[in-house]
């Protein structure tokens, strides 16, 4: 479901159906988002780089043609966003992934490909951007050359009805080990980002301890 032909569609919007009402957003507000996002591109008509930190990493779905081990700086990763569906649900809610200031980050930068950038760009924001609980930010990035960029990050909105301010391991892991949906469950998005991590040479202590817990809690020999 969560793939470029999907998206292209409608289908991954249609699967969001049992959302209330009020949280989706319209194609015209994630339309509205994108634009003021490249309103304020740091670099007008320069390359526009993303910043991969989740599942970006490993089903990015938005073509690219420069894919770089990057630190973000400023930001960390947090379970902070109380996810519904996809791999949650109202009753069993899971944890969506996010950014929360502080810190630094390590991932993947991913250049968007110039010639078909504004199809890319509406891929990535009727992604990232189905109820807006996300906040879309130039960040800086520190490539593994050294080379300094400003990237797309798509980092917390501490104002919105879904942010969640405890996202400690032990706090999460609990409803996380148990939430499930249409994309998969909940603790396997944590250990495919463990891998992903795992592949790039890098390891995120926030997310090795919460696999350890949602390893401990279903049991299974870690």
């Amino acid at each position: 479901m969560l793939n470029r032909n999907a998206i292209s569609s409608g289908a991954y919007l249609e699967s969001f159906d049992s959302l209330p009402r009020e949280m989706l957003w319209t194609q015209a507000q994630i339309d509205a988002s994108l634009a003021q996002t490249m309103q304020q591109h740091p670099e007008e008509g320069g390359d526009v780089w993303v910043f991969a930190y989740g599942s970006l990493m490993w089903n990015p779905i938005s073509d690219f043609d420069s894919r770089r081990i990057a630190t973000l700086h400023g930001w960390h990763r947090s379970f902070c966003i109380r996810m519904i569906a996809g791999r949650g649900t109202p009753q069993q809610p899971g944890r969506m992934l996010s950014l929360e200031p502080g810190g630094s980050t390590q991932g993947v930068a991913l250049r968007l490909c110039g010639a078909t950038l504004e199809e890319e760009l509406r891929i990535l924001w009727i992604r990232e951007m189905v109820t807006g609980a996300y906040r879309p930010t130039w960040a800086p990035v520190t490539l593994d050359d050294g080379t300094e960029v400003r990237a797309i990050a798509f980092v917390a909105e501490p104002g919105d009805s879904q942010y969640e301010g405890d996202a400690r391991a032990a706090a999460i892991a609990p409803s996380m080990a148990v939430a499930t949906g249409l994309f998969g469950t909940n603790a396997e998005y944590v250990f495919k980002l463990q891998s992903a991590l795992a592949d790039c040479g890098m390891n995120d202590p926030y997310i090795d301890e919460l696999a350890c817990e949602l390893t401990r809690i279903s049991g299974q020999p870690a």
